[in-house]
């Protein structure tokens, strides 16, 4: 049986710690697709601690899926820290899971919306009351990452990376 070759350490160690914490996590992706919800469900036993996310590439799907304000959208962008924060927000509310993770960012070769090619923000919500709802409030991190490397390269390290934060945060 060959290993899934997306599901590294961090992806297998984020697993470990949502099992053994009894909690879950949901993901909001924008410039990874799906990409990293693929790397954390790689892992053996990610159905326990996997939610389900979203994939809004779409800039309206990011308003429409994930509930990212349409004022924010219009002030800052797709591409932003408050994007990111609202998106992992989403993310956890929609599924109903103690933490969201979002992805947003610009994997090129152009520049986007005057954002240069692997400028990527990442964010981590974690619901106050255990399990997110429509009411619960929020602690929140956003992390920008300024990536360098091909299309792949930056989507795979913004999936990477992002795993090794919400691990950072767990701690």
């Amino acid at each position: 049986m060959t290993a899934d070759p997306l599901a590294g350490e961090p992806a297998r160690r984020l697993v470990a710690e949502l099992t053994r914490r009894g909690q879950s996590v949901a993901t909001s992706e924008s410039l990874t697709a799906g990409l990293l919800s693929a790397m954390i469900a790689g892992i053996p036993g990610a159905s326990a601690v996997l939610r389900g996310g979203l994939i809004v590439y779409a800039t309206d799907l990011k308003a429409d899926l994930a509930g990212v304000r349409a004022g924010t959208l219009e002030q800052y962008g797709p591409v932003a820290g408050q994007t990111a924060e609202e998106l992992a927000i989403g993310a956890a509310q929609r599924c109903g899971a103690t933490y969201g993770i979002s992805l947003t960012g610009v994997a090129g070769p152009d520049p986007q919306d005057g954002k240069a090619p692997g400028t990527v923000f990442c964010g981590l919500a974690r619901a106050r009351s255990g399990t997110a709802t429509e009411n619960a409030g929020f602690d929140t991190k956003v992390v920008g990452m300024s990536l360098q490397g091909d299309r792949w390269d930056i989507r795979l390290m913004s999936c990477t990376r992002s795993i090794g934060e919400l691990l950072d945060w767990l701690a």
